[in-house]
This record gives structure tokens, sequence and C-alpha cells, in this order.
């Protein structure tokens, strides 16, 4: 006869199975109270000829966590501030390598800490595989359209149409990337003079430049072979918007170099920029590295936030 601890571990099994099955089929859905909202109103321009189906999860080899695979019709999901609003808004580029999107650990969890301090977040779920620049057998493939640019360019236009009715400052709308959302992050920072689509609607007639950019331990940046050069895809030109960069000198993914290297470009067209480089860290540490020095950087933002206008410090 079999204990009630076994068949408690039984039924917690059976329950992980089952979550595990579903959430291999299913699409990413955002908490209950909060809705995705398509970014395009018909067809996705440069749409694959045969998308895969969206899932979440990651191959069966892997543990579950709730990532976005095979994404083909980009949503932004809107996270209200709470508390005072501050009138800021944020876009959220969650990272993957442009292969998935890790919508809780670089998403909904970065949500909630801005939320909590007043900002406005619209998390983008954008288009993924080979929406960007990928590594493959040490080797960068682009493809023919960065179709992940085209979501957040597109995004941002509908944030500051939308910034009346979600009480959103237009002129204060910045975007926060992880490792390849930092890429992202930093390509819609440095590709705003034109709409890399044919224009949509009234939201394409708006800016898509970031008010300011947050690029937290980013990848696709640098070039490797050099001493700290730039990849050829990201020209900073000197209006591009104040940004802030975090890496760890420990990171075996992505190298500290591909920071170093957009830092520099920052620098050299007179883009104000700030950095802060730690010698712990690794990668993908979200906001989950509280025992780390490099765990105290979201109050780094919320101090550089301050000093370029964005936010007001409290009294």
């Amino acid at each position: 006869m079999r204990s009630a601890c076994q068949i408690f571990v039984t039924a917690l099994l059976l329950c992980q199975s089952s979550a595990w099955s579903q959430g291999r089929s299913a699409v990413w859905e955002p908490s209950p109270g909060h809705v995705q909202i398509p970014i395009w109103p018909g067809a996705v321009p440069d749409p694959l000829p045969d998308p895969k189906p969206e899932s979440v999860g990651p191959p069966p080899d892997r543990e579950w966590w709730p990532r976005a695979n095979n994404v083909s019709r980009p949503t932004m999901t809107m996270y209200a501030a709470q508390g005072r609003n501050t009138g800021v808004a944020m876009v959220v580029f969650p990272g993957g390598g442009y292969q998935f999107l890790a919508m809780d650990l670089e998403g909904t969890e970065i949500c909630d800490w801005l939320t909590s301090r007043g900002v406005t977040c619209v998390l983008l779920k954008y288009r993924v595989p080979d929406s960007g620049p990928t590594m493959k057998d040490g080797r960068t493939f682009y493809p023919e359209v960065q179709t992940a640019v085209q979501d957040a360019q597109r995004t941002l236009g509908l944030v500051r149409l939308r910034a009346a009715e979600w009480r959103v400052d237009p002129h204060k709308i910045g975007v926060i990337g992880f490792s390849a959302g930092g890429h992202l992050a930093a390509a819609v920072s440095t590709r705003f003079a034109q709409r890399t689509y044919a224009p949509v609607d009234t939201a394409d007639e708006l800016s898509c430049r970031p008010d300011f950019a947050i690029i937290i331990y980013p990848g696709h940046l640098w070039t490797p072979g050099t001493v700290v050069r730039l990849r050829h895809d990201i020209r900073v030109p000197a209006d591009a918007p104040p940004t802030f960069l975090l890496h760890a000198q420990d990171d075996p993914v992505d190298p500290v170099e591909h920071a170093l290297a957009y830092y520099i470009a920052l620098k050299n067209a007179g883009v104000p920029a700030e950095m802060h480089l730690y010698a712990e860290g690794g990668h993908a540490f979200g906001l989950r590295a509280s025992q780390r020095p490099i765990g105290r950087w979201p109050t780094l933002v919320e101090s550089w936030l301050e000093t370029i206008g964005m936010l007001k410090t409290a009294r």
C-alpha cells in the first residue's frame, strides 16, 4: 500500500507531465488581467513561407521553463504602472538568441519590477527564429530582412499612438533588452530615420526612436577577431538615444566585448552613455542575481533614469 507521500509525489509528477505536454503545444499567454495585442493589423511584412506553429517550452532534452518558440504573429502586452505613474514607458525585448524568447526571466519579471516603480511596460513578443543575426558554427548569419527590427519599430509607433490612453508621456518612451534583445535595443536605437517596412497606418507616421535605451548583457554587437569593433549592421548616429549598458566579465555566452564595442561607438558619436562592468555575473541572470554585486543593477538603472530626466527623484 502506498504512503500518502508517495501518492502526493505521483500526483505532482502527473501534473508536471500534463503541464509539460500542454506547454509544448500552447501559445505563450500573459497572466490573467493582461491581453496580448497583435502589432500588425493584417499580414506581417516579410512573412516566413511556412512557419511552424508557436509553442511554449524548450526541446524535450531541456528543463521546462516558459519561453516562446516559433513566433510568427508578434504581439505586445501592456503592463500598467502601479502606484504613482511617472509617465515613463519601456518596451521590453526578451533575449533568446533570436531563436526563442525568455518570456519570464527577461520579460514578465522585468515588467513586475518596472511597473512597481511607476513605469508602464510593453512586453514585445517579436518574431523568432532567425529574425536577427544568429551564430552558427562560429559564424554570424544575417537574415535577408531582420524582422525583429520591424516588430520593434512598429511597437514604438504603437506605444506613441496610445500614449494618452495609457497615460504615457510620448517623449519618455524607451527600450530595455537582454542578450539578443540587447542587440535589438541597439538596432532600434540606431535605425529610426526610416522604417524597415512599408507604412501600414498612422502608428507608422510617428517616431520609432526610443527616448533612451537600457542594454543588459547584449550579444551580436562585437565583431569577433577584432579588439572592440562594432558589427556592420549597427551604425550609431549622433542623435541615438542616451544608453545604459551592463555586462559581466565572466559571461560565457556573450563576451563583454559586445558591450564595450557599443559603448565606444556611442562615445565616438557623442551619444551620452553609462556602462557598468562586473567581474562576476555570468549570463541571463535577469533579476535573479541578488546574491552578487551585479544583482544591484536595477538600482543603477533607476538612478540613471533620474540623471537623464526620465524619473524624478523621490522626496
